[in-house]
């Protein structure tokens, strides 16, 4: 997934189109306590229907004493809000999603990933069963200060969990700049006295820097609010786990992940699957293409299916197309038969891939692969310790120094240059691991190059699955690229010969927008190549001027942040409703709109 994880704090989540002054403004979800007094009895006729949409019988129950029995689009509306705000944690209810041992539910069993190092931190960290004084630091390390940090804490209590303190001071720094008089309503947000109603989307929203964004996005929220309902009205449809048995899996909401994660099939497989049902209102051109981690807390891929017309995941590991595993999901509606792999074909081990480490390589290190390439490396101070530790021990060292030495080696992809030496990736290594072409992000910072480079696609993955638009756009295709990062996607369309006659790219990181206009300038790229710097800023007009001069969209790609998503993140694994990953709705709106503009043409 291409997106610097740095780049951007919670205050740049905007998902104010969700709103305008035609609807009301989203209601409160009710408080963790309401919900735990019991399921207040109902006789109402909209009740089965409710649950049959998959929403809770008190979440139901509540929804109609508020609005009355008759009002259905205000029931629905409340229980919508309820259904994405329930997707917060709060104190310990709702932690399944969020703890280490539903990783263990997912069938896949290949320890080998990074995603599954996490251990009880996380746990109680997201719990809030962390000292006062803990809480206090971690907040000061957020930005704020000691004194807002500790006014958080006893406004709230002791037991809210950190993600929920951090978005009370967004709220109450909000709630200061716009005036009025504002109280903490219990439930992670402040909301206006006075009968002033509270939009809990946009609490925490930086304020509009996009000239013109603001009306573009009232113009389309009432096609989004029914966008939105028709996602929540879709039933969860039956996954199956690709590249194995076929077998159906169980309903989208239990989803398992397949084992081996190998899609729809490897390219040598001869019995990959050819072709698959995708639902009418999906089907492209434009075609679109969505990508993040496939460990995710329970939920986000079923939810992300919802939104995206209810196509089921394709889940794919890279360690079948290269030296190094990266377990990821992906939704598309491209088709599947007569795909092809770039050429030439990587390497596959890591001895292949750096046989100069074979001279070096002890015995006792099984690994034949990488795990997952991260954004960050092991330090000086960790490689001195594992050979200062192998140089003391006997040959081969005992199993106890064994087992500390191969777990560090896994968790931070260490490879041996010398005896009892091993060493981080360099830049340039990993660069050839993900598909790109050598020097890709040199002329930056080392750590610059780490971070740009472990949050992009694996090209060789990704250009297979892109591979089937060759022959479908012989004389070019026309991209509109979302969270670009450092040009994943196009640097896997260049190499499968597919030429791009235009490109918008969105990407907020300044880094990675130099390094993918240098690649396109250094490849001799015909088309065009226009840059917006936030998703934020993509609005109906800016759409619809790239079409004017262009004649449309082929294709949108992009991978939103996983930032609260991947397993590696221990302290803000919120989901969807975390600070960066949210950012994914914005992939739903804008993908609505260019399909809504493209089907005038």
């Amino acid at each position: 997934m291409d997106w610097v994880t740095d780049e951007s704090d919670g205050s740049d989540v905007d998902l104010s189109w969700l709103q305008n002054d035609d609807n009301p403004p989203l209601p409160q979800a009710p408080s963790n306590q309401a919900l735990q007094d019991g399921t207040r009895a109902s006789t109402s006729s909209l009740m089965p229907r409710f649950l049959d949409m998959g929403f809770s019988e008190k979440m139901v129950a509540d929804a109609i004493e508020k609005n009355g029995d008759g009002n259905y689009e205000s029931i629905l509306e409340d229980l919508l809000t309820y259904k994405m705000l329930e997707e917060t944690p709060s104190g310990n209810e709702g932690n399944e999603e969020n703890t280490p041992s539903d990783e263990n539910d997912w069938g896949d069993d290949d320890s080998s990933d990074i995603d599954d190092f996490d251990d009880m931190d996380f746990e109680l960290e997201m719990s809030g069963q962390v000292s006062f004084r803990k809480k206090l630091h971690t907040l000061e390390e957020m930005g704020f200060s000691r004194d807002v940090a500790s006014s958080a804490i006893e406004r709230c209590g002791e037991d809210v969990p950190i993600f929920e303190l951090a978005d009370s001071i967004y709220a109450a720094q909000t709630a200061e700049k716009e005036g009025g008089v504002w109280e903490y309503d219990g439930f992670n947000s402040y909301k206006k006295k006075e009968g002033d109603k509270y939009d809990p989307f946009t609490h925490n929203n930086k304020r509009q820097k996009c000239n013109g964004a603001s009306s573009s996005r009232h113009r389309s929220s009432t096609q989004m609010r029914e966008r939105l309902k028709r996602a929540y009205h879709r039933p969860a449809t039956t996954t199956r786990r690709c590249g194995g048995d076929g077998d159906a899996v169980g309903e989208l909401d239990s989803l398992n992940l397949p084992n081996p994660m190998v899609g729809f099939g490897l390219p040598t497989d001869p019995g990959r699957q050819l072709y698959r049902d995708i639902p009418k209102e999906a089907q492209g051109p434009p075609y679109f293409f969505y990508e993040n981690v496939a460990l995710t807390p329970k939920g986000v891929w079923p939810t992300i299916s919802r939104f995206l017309y209810g196509i089921s995941p394709e889940f794919v590991d890279s360690k079948y197309f290269s030296a190094a595993c990266r377990k990821r999901g992906y939704i598309h509606n491209l088709p599947i038969a007569n795909r092809f792999c770039l050429e030439p074909i990587p390497q596959k081990t890591i001895l292949d891939a750096f046989p100069s480490a074979r001279a070096h390589w002890p015995t006792w290190d099984t690994r034949t692969q990488f795990n997952c390439l991260q954004t960050c490396i092991g330090s000086a101070q960790l490689t001195e310790r594992i050979r200062a530790k192998l140089v003391a021990s006997d040959d081969p060292p005992p199993p106890d120094v064994i087992r500390w030495v191969m777990y560090e080696c896994r968790k931070w992809n260490l490879i041996w240059v010398g005896q009892n030496r091993v060493a981080p990736l360099e830049p340039d290594e990993v660069e050839y691991l993900l598909g790109f072409p050598r020097d890709h992000t040199r002329g930056w910072s080392r750590t610059e190059r780490y971070k740009s480079l472990g949050n992009s696609f694996q090209v060789d993955t990704v250009a297979y699955q892109l591979s089937v638009l060759r022959d479908l756009y012989p004389n070019g295709i026309r991209v509109l690229s979302l969270f670009s990062g450092i040009g994943g996607a196009e640097v896997a369309l260049h190499r499968l010969g597919i030429k791009m006659t235009a490109v918008l790219s969105v990407e907020i990181s300044p880094i990675n927008r130099t390094i993918l206009r240098s690649w396109w300038d250094q490849t001799g790229q015909v088309g065009e190549l226009e840059e917006v710097d936030d998703v934020q800023c993509v609005t109906d007009a800016v759409l619809e001027r790239f079409i004017a001069r262009h004649g449309g969209f082929d294709l949108v790609i992009g991978g939103s942040p996983c930032n609260n998503l991947a397993g590696s993140n221990r302290h803000h694994r919120d989901g969807l409703s975390g600070e960066h990953s949210s950012l994914f709705y914005h992939y739903f709106r804008i993908l609505d709109i260019v399909r809504n503009l493209m089907a005038r043409y």
